[in-house]
């Protein structure tokens, strides 16, 4: 019996490759990654590239977890969405908070008490009724007080993989006892709070929580009293702290003090849950939009929609230009608007932006190798999208961040630090050598504004224009600010005793040390610039670098002279700012956040004054005082603020720039018509190609079947 294929097999052979290929030309998409089941749901679709750490919001405090628990977490505050500078409004509570000051004895003060006599301020809190939480099997009860998996036995352990596997998953309504009990949590030693050593200076009682729980077991810990805080009732409850410290309030708009269920403790303290890796750490329980409904951080992690989120509504107004803007569209409706999360693993930048010009990502930031491909410069500075990208309809967006990067001086150094005239002047020469406006275009792609001063926009008290410029390093000239000549820099040097950079106690060009922890490969041409930025003034700069616990040991101790630093703003106020430079928060004396060890008597007296006044015009007169004294003490090179670019596809609605807002998400919309639509433009498969190349081939192969069956059938 023959194996070779005949004629008419040859033909029926073609013939049914062209009916699959012609079939499958109605295939499109063949590159989706997501399930067909997808298909036309309200998806936001996203990534990340290393799973977050802590999503316990008493322990976590990073923006990659705030993404996540921000939307699952709900404090009494949020900030409003629309509104800048940011404004707190109320969220889970029913107003922002009612405030009262007491002296010493519990006595009751007027508003119109100065700080002095203000020996406790109490914020009282009432919450919205009938909030309730996720759906969680801590809750769950088979009658009153009767929890049914807080003491699991080992054989449901063994069949328990995952929350899911417990089949009961009940809620119930959130309490203002919530709110306390995260407190005391913020203060229980074995919770490890980043944020409890600053309570402790303000929430009155909390150290002493603090050092009476630190034996106690968990499950002990809603029975203790913590002084300063208390639940009146169901629904409201009291936090009481020591003087008067107005920025109290942003912080309530945090997730290190948004509600805890005590049943949530006590269901994850159970050894066999931890050994499964069933903690708060990694199944968080709300009271917000989403819940967590997967976590797979070797894959992906999803956010679902609360089925019993309380009535929330997008805001009905804003700033001037957000109507245009289309950021009013959906003005006073029901939230949230995408019923899913869907956040994908993904290591690598390059993969991440194929997958978003497919349109399988919703929004992407620009990574500095597709950054060229991506956006252009116009000739005046001012981004613009590719062709490529305005083809395709995406939008750009840029906001600056309510960051700053800085280079620092440490002012206890002999040589560069202290408050004599001529160390002051060699960092004014400093100042204006080191250009940070070619940084920005050589190593942030043009993202960032040189800093005129200590505060970023978007910050009260922070001044755009001429008022606003640093007169010790700029010139105000054509409505701009120009940075002033090298030789204003040379002519400082040499009044400070360093004529074209000699050190005249070694008659060599002047020594200066900076520390780094970037002693990689690719931060060599970072490093270079530095060195030629101060070879400008004929300074020698000594790069000294240093792993990094090696270089935080350094500033502890002041042995670091010049260095970098960075602070993202943990809510919007100067006060979050200036107490980086404040005497008393000294890094070497008192182990705070002022890097640079920085003191000026009269900088520490009007930060004092300016830290607890409401925002207006005497708050912005003093502002305005302390920048001066900053600009002419030059303790920072004042670096720049980071710019936040961001692509947005023409399907994504809502997204308005907003860093301080963590619980954004629930304002995100997606056209998922429009989305479908662009999908199949940019990824239907074009099978013609294939068809046309087994058409020829046909063409070729079938004459040689032909031929070779003739000769077979001439030998027979």
């Amino acid at each position: 019996m023959s194996s070779t294929l005949s004629v008419p097999k040859v033909r029926n052979l073609l013939l049914s490759l062209s009916v699959f290929i012609l079939t499958a030309c109605d295939i499109s998409q063949l590159n989706n990654p997501y399930p067909e089941a997808d298909q036309g749901q309200d998806i936001l679709y996203s990534s990340f590239s290393e799973r977050p750490k802590h999503l316990d919001p008493a322990v976590a405090y990073s923006s990659d977890e705030y993404g996540f628990i921000g939307q699952i977490y709900e404090p009494p505050l949020q900030y409003h969405y629309l509104k800048r500078p940011y404004q707190l409004q109320p969220l889970t509570a029913v107003e922002l908070p009612a405030v009262r000051y007491l002296d010493k004895q519990g006595n009751e003060l007027p508003d119109s008490a100065t700080d002095a006599e203000i020996a406790f301020s109490e914020y009282l809190i009432s919450l919205k009724p009938g909030i309730m939480y996720q759906p969680h099997p801590a809750f769950s009860q088979s009658g009153p007080g009767r929890y049914l998996y807080h003491a699991l036995t080992d054989q449901q352990l063994a069949a328990i993989d995952t929350l899911t596997d417990l089949p009961e998953q009940q809620t119930r309504t959130l309490t203002a006892e919530d709110y306390v009990y995260q407190i005391k949590r913020l203060a229980y030693p074995k919770t490890q709070s980043p944020i409890a050593e600053l309570m402790a200076g303000y929430i009155d009682g909390f150290a002493e929580f603090a050092q009476a729980t630190a034996g106690i077991p968990l499950k002990e810990l809603k029975n203790q009293t913590l002084r300063g805080v208390q639940a009146l009732n169901e629904h409201q409850y009291r936090i009481r702290i020591k003087g008067k410290y107005p920025q109290f309030e942003y912080w309530l708009a945090m997730p290190f003090f948004a509600p805890m269920p005590w049943e949530a403790d006590a269901f994850y303290a159970q050894p066999g849950l931890k050994n499964k890796n069933i903690t708060l750490d990694w199944f968080p329980v709300g009271t917000g939009p989403y819940w967590l409904q997967e976590n797979n951080p070797n894959r992906r992690m999803v956010l679902a929609k609360n089925p019993h989120y309380h009535p929330d509504f997008y805001p009905s107004e804003g700033d001037a230009g957000d109507r245009e803007a289309g950021w009013l569209n959906d003005a006073g409706k029901p939230l949230p608007f995408v019923d899913k999360v869907v956040y994908t693993l993904e290591k690598e930048t390059i993969p991440y932006w194929a997958k978003f010009l497919q349109g399988y990502y919703d929004a992407s930031g620009i990574a500095s190798d597709s950054f060229d491909q991506a956006v252009q410069f116009s000739g005046s500075g001012d981004p613009q999208l590719t062709s490529m990208m305005r083809e395709k309809q995406i939008q750009l967006q840029t906001s600056v961040a309510t960051s700053v990067f800085y280079m620092g001086f440490n002012m206890l150094d002999p040589v560069i630090g202290g408050d004599s005239e001529a160390n002051r002047k060699l960092r004014q020469a400093i100042s204006i050598a080191v250009d940070y406006e070619e940084f920005i275009a050589i190593f942030a792609n043009g993202r960032g504004v040189a800093a005129q001063g200590a505060l970023p926009p978007g910050i009260f008290g922070y001044q755009a224009g001429e008022a606003g410029i640093n007169p010790v390093v700029y010139d105000w000239q054509n409505g701009k600010p120009q940075r002033k000549s090298i030789e204003k820099a040379k002519q400082l040097m040499a009044e400070a005793g360093y004529p074209n950079g000699i050190d005249p106690k070694t008659g060599e060009a002047l020594l200066l040390y900076f520390d780094t922890t970037a002693t990689g490969s690719d931060d060599k041409a970072l490093m270079n610039w530095y060195r030629k930025q101060f070879e400008k003034l004929g300074i020698q700069l000594v790069i000294r670098g240093t792993d990094y616990n090696r270089f935080q040991e350094k500033m502890r101790s002041g042995a670091a002279q010049i260095f970098v630093w960075g602070w993202n703003a943990d809510y919007p106020d100067p006060e979050n700012f200036f107490f980086l430079l404040y005497g008393p928060n000294s890094k070497v004396k008192q182990g705070g956040e002022n890097a640079g060890n920085y003191a000026n008597p009269e900088f520490d007296r009007l930060f004092e004054q300016m830290r607890n006044m409401d925002n207006g015009p005497q708050r912005q007169i003093i502002i305005d005082q302390m920048q001066d004294i900053l600009r002419r003490d030059a303790p920072w090179l004042f670096g720049y603020f980071p710019k936040d670019f961001a692509l947005l596809h023409s399907w994504y609605k809502n997204l308005k720039p907003a860093r301080m807002i963590s619980n954004r998400l629930k304002y995100s919309r997606i056209d998922t018509g429009l989305r479908e639509q662009k999908r199949q433009e940019w990824n239907h498969a074009e099978f013609w190609p294939l068809l046309l190349g087994f058409a020829l081939l046909a063409v070729a192969f079938y004459p040689a079947v032909k031929a070779y069956r003739r000769r077979q059938f001439e030998t027979r």
